[in-house]
């Protein structure tokens, strides 16, 4: 792989780990926010 291929790569993985962070983060106020709401109910 020429360098510019593995500059990308490696900024696509960190993108990649980022995305999947704020989705776990947000799956969780999800969840947190749905029980909460169900416990008023």
């Amino acid at each position: 792989m020429e360098a510019a291929q593995l500059k990308e790569l490696k900024a696509l993985k960190d993108e990649n780990r980022r995305l999947k962070q704020m989705f776990a983060e947000l799956s969780l106020d999800y969840k947190l926010a749905k029980d909460i709401i169900e416990k008023k109910l």
